[in-house]
């Protein structure tokens, strides 16, 4: 098989990043996680496995959990994307990253943004999600220092803060 030097040539890509439009140019197989990191630095999408097995890239594309490092950059052509940065309103954290900071549910940092996202997500779908619901959700991503009690703790928390407020 040949590729043709067409095929490998930067294209033009818009999208919008945390309510931001933006157009930049890149190779259409470069990883979106990559592109947020390097060329626009959101650097709090983490990459953890490289392999979609960790959730640590998770960001919300058009409001579906994603794996940020299984998407080739092209497939964002005219979506929305939220990264954890994109989460807060200016200096106020969202409900969910105040709970995980109160519930300790962050620790070395490396899964907290995707652990946040996949919250928010689940959060959105099921604002009183039962603790099968919450781990079921949380699924996707992995943490190596928590145990996760306080993220469990944390999403409860936070459903909590949603419903009551």
């Amino acid at each position: 098989m040949t590729v043709s030097r067409a095929s490998c040539a930067e294209a033009e890509i818009s999208f919008t990043v945390n309510g931001e439009a933006k157009t930049l140019r890149a190779y259409p197989m470069e990883r979106l996680l990559d592109v947020l990191r390097q060329q626009l630095q959101l650097t709090g999408t983490k990459e953890g496995c490289g392999e979609g097995e960790c959730g640590s890239c998770s960001v919300l594309m058009d409001g579906m959990l994603v794996n940020s490092c299984l998407v080739p950059v092209f497939q964002a052509e005219g979506s929305s994307v939220l990264t954890i940065e994109g989460l807060a309103s200016g200096e106020t954290l969202h409900l969910v990253q105040e709970a995980f900071l109160e519930c300790g549910g962050a620790q070395c940092g490396i899964c907290t943004p995707g652990m946040i996202l996949a919250a928010c997500h689940l959060l959105h779908g099921k604002p009183e999600p039962t603790m099968e619901a919450i781990k079921e959700g949380l699924s996707g991503n992995l943490c190596r220092c928590t145990g996760y009690s306080q993220i469990v703790e944390a999403v409860v928390e936070a459903a909590h803060r949603r419903t009551s407020a």
